[in-house]
């Protein structure tokens, strides 16, 4: 255990350090779907997930599809399909715990994101999932996000990680594959290149 001999513990004690933000910044947040926030929607074929449930533990879930994935149902409501998984189902069993999520999109090549946070619940009203039909196949399950808030964020995190510039030069995979992962990490009496081929033809044959 590490003992840490300065810990922020209050924000007078943050914003000595970190100071307020501008005007720009505490105008930037609205709360319904404009034009701008509808143009990165569209144009977005990855999303994350955050959610918590009652007890405060979180959980981030990656969704992906092609652009426009996320249909915008009115300028404060947005729907999610549900795609095949792996069945933990976190973020269903969170938001029925705890409907509050926020929402990160982003654009490949793209610096910027857009960031929506809301109250979100589970449909499987046919008029909505009829919507969210991709190779066609409609998901089991949508999630409804009524938007409390959005806002663009800015590009500083991307320009550091130089994240869409990396994905243009990665040759050779820097870190382990899932297979490996899970077999490592659960002790499995599997061999990875099994687990792999597992793995490869799910996604192959149970994407939608």
């Amino acid at each position: 255990m590490i003992n840490f001999q300065n810990i922020i513990t209050n924000e007078d004690q943050l914003r000595t350090t970190l100071g307020y933000p501008s005007e720009i910044v505490t105008r930037k947040t609205i709360n319904y779907i404009d034009e701008h926030c509808r143009n990165f929607i569209e144009n977005s074929p990855f999303i994350t997930i955050a959610t918590s449930d009652l007890h405060g533990n979180f959980d981030v879930s990656p969704k992906g599809d092609p652009a426009g994935f996320v249909k915008i149902l009115d300028d404060k409501t947005l729907a999610i399909p549900d795609r095949p998984g792996n069945a933990k189902a976190d973020t269903l069993t969170n938001i029925i715990k705890n409907p509050n999520v926020g929402l990160i999109f982003l654009i490949p090549g793209v610096r910027e994101t857009l960031r929506v946070n809301g109250e979100a619940l589970i449909v499987t009203d046919e008029s909505v999932l009829e919507l969210l039909i991709c190779d066609g196949k409609k998901p089991s399950f949508a999630i409804i996000v009524k938007m409390k808030e959005a806002f663009m964020h800015c590009a500083k995190c991307m320009i550091r990680s130089k994240l869409w510039q990396n994905a243009e030069t990665l040759k050779v995979r820097p870190v382990a594959s899932l297979a490996k992962a899970l077999v490592d990490h659960g002790k499995l009496e599997i061999s990875v290149q099994e687990l792999d081929d597992r793995i490869k033809n799910d996604e192959q044959t149970n994407l939608y």
